[in-house]
């Protein structure tokens, strides 16, 4: 029993997890600011540890931020710039590969509690992405086939425009045929003399 209240109170609501994970180089990641929080260690603490075992840590399950990176994820989240009396150097990012790697690596109850909710939350954010795949790709075959249905439709229109003209134009000469225009005689006219 006090374990499931230890447990409730470690926990944290996958929603706040999702808005922590950022795609950086096609990957989704969170940054050590973040997982340090949730592992509640700090950041310099969770670095470290990951230093002294680098062997666990290759580059597709961890890796550091480039300055443009930085600046890039600085706007899209909107915070201020960090390096200014903050961080000395550049986050790193870790995949779901290295989350799990951290749970170990943190040697903590929390860490390994944490490291489960982080990847449910990688699998719920992964189960999302391929649902919205599918509606694109439905989307896309849609605007597909009523690109096609307007360009048919635009394709006879125009058929039945030349077959407007083609009909106007064979209803004028049946017109003509039918009342022909006064013309003169053709030919020559022979004169009678006048009688004297």
């Amino acid at each position: 029993m006090l374990e499931e209240t230890q447990t409730d109170r470690l926990s944290v609501p996958v929603p706040f997890i999702e808005r922590r994970i950022y795609v950086i180089r096609g990957q989704k990641v969170m940054l050590d600011s973040d997982l340090a929080a949730l592992y509640q260690v700090e950041t310099k603490m969770l670095n470290r540890a990951v230093k002294r075992n680098p062997g666990r840590f290759p580059e597709d399950f961890m890796f550091q931020l480039t300055d443009a990176e930085t600046e890039a994820l600085r706007y899209q989240i909107g915070t201020s710039n960090e390096r200014r009396g903050g961080r000395r150097y550049l986050a790193y990012a870790f995949t779901e590969h290295g989350v799990v790697m951290l749970s170990s690596v943190l040697n903590s109850g929390r860490a390994v509690h944490m490291s489960i909710v982080i990847v449910r939350a990688f699998i719920k954010l992964r189960e999302m992405l391929a649902t919205n795949k599918d509606l694109a790709r439905k989307i896309d075959e849609i605007e597909t086939a009523q690109k096609q249905h307007a360009h048919t439709q635009e394709q006879q229109a125009r058929i039945m425009q030349q077959h407007t003209s083609l009909l106007v134009s064979v209803v004028e000469d049946i017109q003509k045929l039918k009342n022909p225009p006064i013309t003169r005689a053709i030919g020559f006219v022979a004169r009678t003399p006048k009688k004297k």
